[in-house]
């Protein structure tokens, strides 16, 4: 496929096969949000009971346990096994998760393919990172990584386009085929130059890095071989907590990512149509979820022009405050139709709008920078454990929250879950203000000096 291209344009058809990784796990993101509605349907449910809203918050979360152990695996095995692998077993997981969905009986089974296709997300999301970091040109690896987002949201569109028009069974049929696709195409894409260099492979290392437009690099990744070679993991462990930059970085990164998984964004897209349904909004909630998809597919796209010239700090807590007004506004809509009040009928186009600004304002910022800062925060020896603990704490917070909005919309009413959300997102803007540097033209040595 690749034979005849080389430089540039072969890194960027390697990318588009990473892309569809990207895709994929948007897709499985976004799969509980028209799917929850046919669970509470007996006629498209493929379980012979209803589910309580508890049930259903765990249908939805479930993905998130399987990404908390996902990168632990696979980021050892990718060093002993390779990054095309692991890449590849990631992609066929989420397959065989989607084949366990399709065949559920009972809500054990669910659990167990949401599960699994968390596993596969996770494992896909680290390593195609990790791939691409190795893989592509200092000068276009930015462009590359920013397009990223993109992909995960084009995912979620997808599922939105089709979830509603099409049975539960459906819905992972495509499941099966993106992955399938994903898979197939990662079999066309050469193993890592930085693995090889590893596994003292230096003559398919030099191949690869010819093909792709780098021969200059050779030495540069001796040299990265050499350092590997040094390195101890339970030492980079101990300096990850001993050195006082390194710990300033983890509360830092810490912080504002359990704040980003925990800003409601993810209880919006696993409850998508419910939300929409039970506040009877004027449009119908699957076109709703397509208008929304593009208008976040415009925040993640418009950014990345920006993020270099405007910085981090000003647009994290911009994109912020967004989200803290787009959710209080969203309870207190909520809150007035618990009540009655007869306001509420001539604002039903009210979800949709409030919801589009949430989307274009997490986007913008909220969405990508606290990932994007993880990479520039730690000393490059501890930086792949701190960037794994990061998310995995993060995603375990993000699983207890969206868990517990299940259980909100039960006893309690959603208006005090979005309220709460809107807390959550004020004080990620409190915290960038007196918490999170600068970094914007700053090298990582001129960051390390500032924590």
């Amino acid at each position: 496929m690749f034979v005849q291209i080389t430089g540039v344009r072969r890194q960027v058809l390697i990318s588009l096969c990473l892309y569809l990784g990207q895709l994929t796990i948007g897709y499985a993101s976004a799969w509980s949000g028209p799917v929850i509605p046919k669970l509470r349907n007996l006629e498209e449910s493929p379980l012979p009971y209803l589910l309580t809203e508890s049930q259903l918050s765990l249908v939805a979360t479930f993905i998130y346990l399987g990404c908390m152990i996902g990168p632990y695996i696979m980021v050892w095995l990718s060093n002993t096994k390779g990054r095309k692998p692991c890449m590849i077993a990631g992609a066929i997981g989420i397959a065989l998760a989607y084949v366990v969905l399709a065949t559920a009986n009972n809500l054990a089974m669910i659990y167990i393919g949401r599960f699994m296709v968390g596993f596969g997300a996770g494992t896909i999301n680290i390593v195609n990172l990790v791939y691409m970091g190795e893989m592509a040109s200092p000068n276009i690896r930015g462009i590359l990584l920013t397009v990223y987002g993109v992909f995960f949201t084009v995912g979620a569109i997808i599922l939105y386009s089709t979830g509603p028009f099409v049975s539960y069974y459906g819905t992972t049929y495509i499941g099966i085929s993106l992955s399938l696709a994903h898979a197939f195409s990662i079999l066309w894409i050469p193993e890592s130059p930085l693995f090889y260099a590893l596994q003292g492979r230096e003559q398919e290392m030099t191949k690869v890095l010819e093909d792709l437009g780098r021969s200059q690099d050779v030495d540069k990744l001796l040299k990265k071989k050499e350092e590997f070679s040094n390195t101890n993991t339970k030492r980079e462990w101990i300096e990850l907590f001993s050195i006082r930059s390194n710990r300033k970085a983890l509360f830092i990164v810490g912080v504002i990512n359990i704040l980003q998984h925990t800003s409601g964004v993810l209880a919006v897209v696993f409850f998508s149509a419910a939300i929409f349904d039970m506040a009877g909004s004027s449009i119908e909630s699957h076109l709703a979820m397509i208008i929304i998809g593009c208008f976040q597919l415009l925040g993640s796209v418009v950014t990345p022009f920006f993020i270099e010239g405007t910085g981090r700090k000003r647009i994290l807590a911009i994109s912020s405050a967004i989200c803290s007004l787009s959710m209080f506004l969203l309870g207190t809509y909520f809150y007035l139709d618990l009540k009655d009040n007869p306001i509420v009928d001539n604002i039903k186009w009210l979800p949709v709008v409030v919801l589009i600004m949430f989307y274009i304002g997490y986007d913008s910022g909220l969405g990508i920078i606290p990932n994007a800062i993880i990479g520039e925060m730690f000393t490059s020896n501890v930086r792949s454990k701190g960037s794994t603990l990061t998310m995995t704490t993060s995603w375990f917070f993000g699983f207890m929250v969206t868990t517990a909005f299940g259980a909100l919309l039960e006893a309690v009413g959603g208006h005090v879950a979005f309220w709460f959300f809107s807390c959550t997102c004020a004080c990620a803007v409190l915290f960038t203000i007196f918490f999170v540097p600068e970094t914007k033209g700053k090298t990582l040595l001129e960051i390390q000096d500032a924590l």
